[in-house]
């Protein structure tokens, strides 16, 4: 099998122009989809996997822009590794029960794949400018 690292940026910005070009979004949800893609990396190589996941189901209404990306991550992480399950509610269960690893090799493509949302992200949303927690 050869790899092409077309995959992935392909994978990605799909996935967050998909995002950017969603109807009635207003500033706010911009910019929290913009900074969640950003700060991907940051957070799964401080806190992990398994935080991460659950950090999707803890975000509240107002962060929708955020929890948007944390889910279109995991899909995008779900498709590259094959993973079955791992976009949706089980996910965390499935990280969970991982082997050592497989946790790590799937660590290891999620912090590539939030490097790659970090770099789409500034292309993507090019214009949005500022925090919005």
């Amino acid at each position: 099998m050869t790899f092409d690292p077309r995959t992935t940026a392909t994978s990605i910005y799909e996935a967050l122009n998909e995002l950017r070009s969603k109807p009635n979004q207003d500033d706010t949800i911009l910019k929290q989809q913009k900074g969640q893609a950003v700060e991907l990396y940051t957070y799964l190589s401080t806190w992990g996997m398994m935080r991460l996941k659950a950090e999707e189901t803890a975000l509240v209404d107002n962060m929708k822009g955020k929890k948007q990306v944390v889910k279109k991550f995991f899909e995008c992480l779900q498709e590259l590794s094959g993973i079955a399950n791992l976009a949706n509610e089980q996910g965390l269960g499935i990280l969970k029960n991982l082997d050592t690893d497989e946790y790590l090799g799937l660590t290891g493509l999620g912090l590539a794949l939030a490097q790659e949302f970090s770099f789409w992200a500034t292309a993507i949303y090019s214009g949005i400018e500022g925090d919005s927690n």
